[in-house]
């Protein structure tokens, strides 16, 4: 028994709505709790942390605001029809931000490569970067759009918990060559190195290795020319808060602070959260938007499983870490113009560091930086005449043979990081006025991140769709799944489209046993 009051009844014994709770107040769980609120359920969502977003939140400091997650909305489409289910208007709510150029790339040897909105500029930057490859980068934009119809239209907000929804299109994955790479594919098509890497490194931001994930992700090339790339004012942060009104303005309940320790099972079937304060809040279905490895290893580490064993998890291929440095500076306003929104600086190195990165979980020396600075296209973020940034350099995971002792790491590779920025925005040491250090074993810690990966499982062709943790759990009735770890993978879109996924399993309230 799990509590002396029946949850199904309110005060004076009146019949209630069926409780949803909802772990983890990431965007993939506030999607959730979003649709089934729309559905009719009681919603309740738990957070450890202070506020909405989960790895999509920020932290303020010195008057600077960090994003600490994702930067880069690619699909708004996913958010419209997200708001749309709940009777609402997105763009009422957040105002989003069309961005061209998208991002520059910038090479060791002063080359660089400018993503723009139109495939005319696209098409004059790879003249101008490798003209013997005019020919073989028309036909990735085509690439691109049929993997894009085959394996986003087709597959992103479609259930794949049965194994025949993944077995029926592995036709049309044979005719696209889904086992080729997509760096095998960029060099199917390309010759210019610079270029390659252009064409293949999205997957990164998904937590994929360019080396290995399938060249369905040259999809991504596609989403990009035609939906673009936006930013939020306010950041990702003003996203996740907006999500938490709706859920709150739907009567729903998030309480931060609230860290869930098990979910609780009875004769199969998920029956609530206990709190790791010993609270208990019965539910008649519960969403894990935790980690899946932290939600079968860890929150249901009292119940028999099937498929997802601590096991199998184990043998499972994991995204890379990431060692991210968050840094504010005062009197930069106008400086470093080369700098924009969003910036990829290249190593001397791509696969030799994929390797080291992914393979031998080898810290090297040599890396490539994300470098955001959202004060270009957001005053909110800093204080006046200042900016705000973000460097993020993907590194091995904690999960090698000789995982990267970062307490003693951590100063040395910031300083190898600094180095490299001089490239970008030289003497920006000398304005600093806040900084913040993210490694691994904060992403371990702070958001119960196996091995502290920065995007879950490695979304490997055997590691995806019917592969993946389902959304709706083999292992107890009643148990669904939400986020990165499960179908259809990191990323906004993927993250939000997760929920829609789920949305479409969980039964009408009416149909829910008390």
């Amino acid at each position: 028994m799990l509590t002396r009051l029946d949850p199904n009844l309110v005060a004076g014994g009146t019949p209630a709505a069926p409780h949803a709770v909802i772990v983890g107040a990431g965007l993939g769980g506030l999607a959730s709790a979003m649709r089934l609120g729309a559905r009719g359920y009681r919603v309740t969502v738990l957070d450890r942390l202070d506020r909405p977003g989960g790895r999509g939140s920020s932290i303020e400091a010195e008057g600077h605001r960090f994003d600490l997650g994702p930067t880069i909305v690619t699909v708004p489409q996913v958010f419209e029809k997200l708001w749309a289910a709940c009777g609402r208007d997105f763009h009422a709510d957040v105002d989003l931000r069309a961005l061209d150029p998208f991002y520059t790339i910038r090479w060791p040897d002063g080359s660089h490569f400018t993503a723009r909105a139109s495939t005319e500029a696209m098409v004059e930057e790879v003249r101008r970067l490798s003209p013997g490859d005019m020919k073989g980068y028309l036909r990735f934009l085509k690439d691109a759009e049929r993997r894009y119809v085959v394996g986003y239209e087709g597959m992103v907000a479609e259930p794949m918990h049965r194994l025949w929804d993944t077995v029926k299109v592995l036709p049309e994955f044979g005719v696209l060559r889904a086992d080729r790479s997509i760096l095998g594919l960029a060099r199917a098509r390309v010759k210019d190195e610079r270029l390659r890497m252009a064409l293949s490194f999205h997957p990164l931001f998904i937590g994929g290795d360019p080396m290995h994930v399938t060249s369905m992700y040259a999809l991504v090339s596609h989403l990009e020319k035609e939906f673009g790339v936006h930013y939020a004012i306010g950041g990702v942060q003003a996203i996740a808060d907006a999500m938490a009104k709706v859920v709150e303005d739907q009567g729903g309940l998030i309480r931060y602070g609230a860290e869930a320790d098990e979910i609780v099972i009875d004769k199969g079937r998920a029956a609530g959260v206990r709190l790791t304060d010993g609270e208990v809040l019965p539910a008649s279905v519960v969403v894990s938007n935790a980690d899946a490895g932290h939600t079968y290893t860890r929150l249901l580490r009292n119940a028999p499983k099937r498929r997802w064993s601590d096991r199998k998890l184990t043998s499972r291929r994991w995204s890379m870490g990431l060692f991210v440095w968050y840094f504010g500076t005062k009197g930069t306003a106008g400086m470093w113009p080369d700098a924009g929104h969003h910036t990829i600086l290249s190593g001397p190195r791509y696969e030799g560091l994929l390797r080291d990165i992914f393979l031998r979980g080898h810290l090297a020396d040599d890396m490539s930086l994300y470098l955001h600075r959202p004060s270009v296209t957001d005053p909110t973020v800093a204080p006046e005449g200042g900016d705000t940034f973000y460097v993020l350099s993907p590194v091995p995971h904690l999960g090698h043979a000789n995982p990267v002792d970062w307490a003693a790491m951590r100063d040395s590779y910031r300083a190898k990081v600094a180095a490299e920025l001089q490239r970008i925005i030289p003497g920006f040491e000398d304005h600093l006025s806040a900084e913040l250090i993210y490694t691994p074993e904060d992403f371990r810690d702070r958001y119960l991140s196996p091995l502290g990966c920065g995007f879950s499982i490695e979304p490997r062709t055997l590691q995806s769709a019917w592969f993946r943790p389902h959304n709706v759990s083999e292992e107890a009735e009643g148990l669904y799944l939400a986020g990165a770890g499960t179908h259809p993978g990191a990323g906004l879109p993927g993250v939000v489209s997760s929920a829609e996924v789920l949305d479409k399993m969980v039964p009408d309230p009416a149909e829910v046993p008390a």
